[in-house]
């Protein structure tokens, strides 16, 4: 692969500014630096910055589609393409995201993200499985007829059937055989994370559980007799919260709240977007339900909200305009505390030796292109 280096840019990586920068790849980072210490190696290739931004790429770690593909479709063809509109958004890593469904369709989907990373073609990183070991009383767009209590030698069939790229389970901590679900996952390095529960907060002081799935949906809220999962996510510093920056799951002056209480470190910006997104308004599917999109939100014909239509790059411009919090704690929302969380150990900055996976944004912080493993994927113009 050709060296390659983009000179002229203010390069955020994650840990530190790089107000005039350069940052020097190939499929891996081989070096950033200060533009007053910039020399052009031989043979190199080199990009002007013109003054724009780089940041890491971003990591969703919930997102069950777009762009007219769901990860239940069980088609990894059309996970590859996924993977390509994606990259679009300025995301270089995802967790395909399951749904409660029939249990052979879950295992067939998970056999077909396998089989997509097989093909090297994805920026798949893991399996975000949600569900069904929910509540049936907070199911949200989840199918109640597939909701069941935590069952290991299923979960481990399904782990097995994913290739071991489970990352992720979504699940309520207060159903019968929790705890022992909980240390099955923790063996095998998966986080396990409360979401989809009626839990009161006494029942999870005894959970193992140390994520919160798209916070405030899907969960028993706050109350001011009793806590319950939200209020339990923002007492527990161990707890990393899920937020759908559209505006429309989470209501502004909530996401500036909850960032006021965990802060940068303890929050983790999502899409949480389903096979809508991209597409025109009107009548799409959810894991086999019915969905209307009108006018940004996506619901089911009961009125509940069935995931998003949010774009990573929206929720980024989102995160920083709800909460006034500047660049580099957005990256650190959608990028680095992903890596960190999910032990993606050459993801989320950009240093020596990491994965040249980095997002060329102009001052408005609108996508120009986006650099997976050193290859370039562009979307507009540098201004």
């Amino acid at each position: 692969m050709v060296q390659k280096v983009v000179i002229n840019a203010n390069i955020y990586t994650g840990e530190k500014e790089i107000p005039n920068g350069y940052i020097r790849f190939q499929d891996k980072i081989l070096e950033t630096g200060e533009m007053t210490g910039f020399q052009k190696q031989n043979n190199e290739e080199v990009i002007d910055g013109k003054g724009n931004i780089i940041i890491p790429g971003m990591i969703d770690v919930h997102i069950h589609g777009g762009y007219g593909v769901d990860v239940m479709d069980a088609d990894p063809e059309k996970l590859v393409y996924l993977s390509e509109r994606l990259l679009e958004e300025g995301v270089t890593s995802f967790f395909a995201t399951t749904i409660t469904q029939d249990y052979d369709a879950i295992e067939a989907a998970l056999r077909s993200v396998k089989n997509a990373k097989e093909s090297r073609n994805t920026i798949i990183e893991g399996v975000h499985l949600e569900g069904p070991f929910i509540s049936e009383k907070r199911a949200g767009a989840q199918p109640l007829e597939f909701i069941k209590a935590p069952d290991i030698e299923l979960f481990l069939k399904w782990h097995e059937a994913s290739g071991n790229l489970i990352k992720l389970v979504t699940y309520a901590p207060e159903k019968e055989g929790a705890r022992e679900f909980e240390d099955i996952m923790i063996e095998r390095g998966i986080v396990p994370s409360m979401g989809h529960s009626d839990a009161v907060r006494e029942e999870l002081m005894h959970s193992k559980t140390t994520h919160a799935t798209h916070m405030y949906n899907g969960m028993r809220g706050l109350h001011h007799r009793e806590a319950g999962v939200a209020g339990h996510a923002l007492l527990s510093p161990q707890i990393q919260v899920e937020m759908i920056a559209d505006g429309i799951h989470v209501h502004p002056d909530m996401v500036n709240l909850t960032y006021k209480i965990k802060g940068a470190s303890g929050t983790v910006i999502i899409s949480d977007a389903m096979r809508a997104k991209g597409m025109p308004d009107g009548v799409s599917e959810l894991g086999g339900q019915k969905v209307y999109v009108k006018n940004g939100e996506a619901r089911l014909e009961n009125g509940s909200l069935a995931g998003s239509i949010l774009t990573m790059d929206r929720a980024f411009r989102n995160i920083i305009q709800f909460t006034g919090c500047g660049i580099a704690e957005a990256v650190q929302m959608t990028s680095v505390n992903q890596a960190k969380e999910f032990s993606l150990t050459s993801k989320g900055i950009l240093t020596e030796g990491k994965d040249a996976d980095f997002v060329i944004m102009d001052e408005s912080l609108q996508v120009y292109a986006t650099y997976h493993l050193g290859r370039k994927h562009q979307r507009g113009e540098l201004s």
